[in-house]
């Protein structure tokens, strides 16, 4: 069983955009039964808000399920729970070595290293453009999905 967390600043956009691209791909690869899939913010500013109106129509736009989510911060008490912590960028990587304390098990990992890239997935809540984070997303998720197998 692949166990991943999805994170990104308010869990929203890419975090959820990324946690629900993975568990399509999954699902078309009939993997379902391998993997816990799910997503969380380093800040506490959206809790308990749904996936961002620009998230879920790019989603819908190229038909990837939108699942039910509420945006929830990860806890320190969640660092044993994960195989691997997946961020989206810089910032979040600092967030999450604030929670945890460290990474001693080294299980976090910026989402578009999975696909050789060195950089941050695009934040649409800056630039507005799904488009640009849906592609980074898609690659970094592929990627990932390549790996664990």
């Amino acid at each position: 069983m692949h166990r991943v967390l999805f994170v990104c600043h308010g869990n929203i956009c890419r975090s959820t955009m990324a946690q629900f691209v993975f568990a399509d791909l999954v699902e078309r690869a009939g993997r379902a039964d391998e993997f816990v899939i799910d997503s969380a913010a380093t800040s506490r500013e959206e809790l308990g808000n749904p996936p961002h109106r620009g998230t879920v129509r790019k989603l819908r736009e190229v038909g990837v399920p939108v699942l039910s989510h509420r945006a929830r911060q990860v806890a320190r008490s969640e660092y044993n729970d994960w195989d691997l912590i997946v961020y989206m960028d810089a910032e979040n990587e600092r967030g999450l070595m604030r929670i945890f304390g460290g990474d001693p098990e080294r299980k976090c990992r910026r989402l578009l290293s999975f696909a050789g890239i060195d950089r941050d997935v695009a934040d649409p809540w800056y630039t507005g453009d799904f488009d640009a984070t849906y592609r980074d997303v898609l690659a970094g998720c592929a990627a990932l999905l390549d790996e664990l197998r």
